[in-house]
């Protein structure tokens, strides 16, 4: 079964608000088999525009990462988020 993954590519807009996302977040992606594997961190754009910071979290399947973004606690503590910051959030399946 393919993994799913959540891709988030942001720019922090209030950084004090927003750390308390980064500190909520993880509880409720872990419980769902969340596993980061880019978060923040240094990055080039070689090509394009992008948002300043980028998330890549690895579930054991598609329909888990659609289950823990859907999360009902998930989407009160994304309004943090929300207000905080701008950004893209990706819901993807992966090869395998």
């Amino acid at each position: 079964m393919p993994k799913g993954y959540l891709i988030g590519h942001i720019t922090v807009t209030d950084p004090e608000a927003y750390r308390e996302y980064v500190v909520r977040d993880t509880p409720i992606f872990e419980r769902h088999g969340g596993r980061f594997v880019v978060r923040g961190g240094a990055s080039l754009v070689p090509e394009g525009t992008s948002h300043e910071r980028h998330v890549v979290i690895e579930f054991p399947s598609y329909a888990a990462a659609q289950a823990a973004y859907n999360d009902p606690e998930y989407q009160e503590v994304a309004e943090i988020r929300r207000r905080t910051s701008e950004g893209v959030i990706i819901l993807v399946e992966g090869t395998e």
